[in-house]
């Protein structure tokens, strides 16, 4: 677990009466806008983001064990709580042990860049892939109010898993590796048993950057960027999103998970994993959303 106590209690704010009143209230959904078949393809291209070593999409095998901390124990437990709701909701994995080992470390701080060097130069696998120092470097810098970072893994035909990174991490069973190739397959041009899955997740919130966002809208954007690695995060989506929130210049917001998001989650969690094609992926997806969205 990254050892974020430190800088937690110093970036550790108060939060302020409305804030926790609200934290129950849901906002008001927009109307529903069309779902045209397109739209949706559009939706999930802007969205799936593949991992440097099989180039397909990760998502949790392992059961989510999510942690908040640097706010009032009131919006950490809330924050918490939701993320594993929203996983419960669309299939995915939830560890229900009270005492599981964090995978999903969610911060809130007033000084995030200062949280990220320390991981850098202490802990830097949680980071994500990078093949020099000074990708590293790049990847270590905060540039969004509410920003996450994800470890990836490589899941054989066998169920063995190994981190995702160009050197050694020497975290007993699990390795790191490079290339796929060095895992049992089953040999299919279409699904050849080895998938890509989230070993740990860090998410970062900026409270520089977040007054007058409340409580509830927070946890459903991080409870998205908890289940799903997204691209394109800074341009409006097609379809009404929580992804949108944060986007500069975007009209279509909302103050909660939409349709479309809850759609794009179950068909990360419902695809077939072991597909070779990234397009096949996205097809699979593409068809959760037609059928959550359109009927059969």
């Amino acid at each position: 677990m990254v050892r974020i106590a430190s800088v937690c209690a110093r970036a550790c704010v108060s939060v302020c009466a409305a804030v926790l009143a609200a934290i129950g209230a849901a906002a008001a959904q927009p109307a529903k806008p069309p779902t045209q078949p397109e739209a949706i393809a559009q939706f999930v291209s802007a969205f799936i983001t593949p991992t440097r070593t099989t180039g397909r999409m990760a998502r949790w095998e392992n059961g989510i064990c999510p942690l908040t901390a640097g706010q009032q124990p009131a919006v950490t437990a809330f924050v918490t709580q939701r993320v594993k709701e929203v996983a419960a909701l669309v299939g995915a994995p939830v560890n229900s042990d009270p005492s599981c080992r964090p995978n999903i470390e969610i911060v809130f701080s007033r000084i995030p860049q200062d949280l990220l060097d320390n991981i850098r130069d202490n802990q830097s696998d949680y980071l994500g892939y990078a093949d020099s120092s000074a990708e590293r470097q790049k990847l270590a810098t905060v540039t969004r109010p509410i920003q996450a970072w994800y470890t990836t893994q490589t899941v054989d035909q066998r169920g063995k898993g190994r981190i995702d990174g160009a050197r050694s991490v020497g975290r007993g069973a699990t390795e790191a590796m490079g290339d796929a190739t060095f895992v049992r397959a089953t040999g299919s041009l279409i699904k050849d048993g080895v998938r890509s899955a989230f070993y740990h997740i860090i998410i970062v919130a900026d409270d520089t950057k977040l007054t007058g966002y409340e409580a509830g809208p927070m946890a459903d954007y991080i409870a998205m960027l908890a289940l799903t690695q997204l691209n394109s995060l800074d341009i409006c989506q097609p379809l009404f999103s929580i992804e949108n929130m944060m986007a500069k210049g975007c009209e279509a917001k909302t103050g909660k998970l939409t349709d479309n998001d809850i759609a794009y989650l179950r068909g990360v969690y419902r695809m077939s994993p072991d597909r070779k094609q990234l397009s096949s992926q996205k097809n699979d997806i593409v068809d959760v959303m037609n059928q959550a969205l359109n009927g059969p």
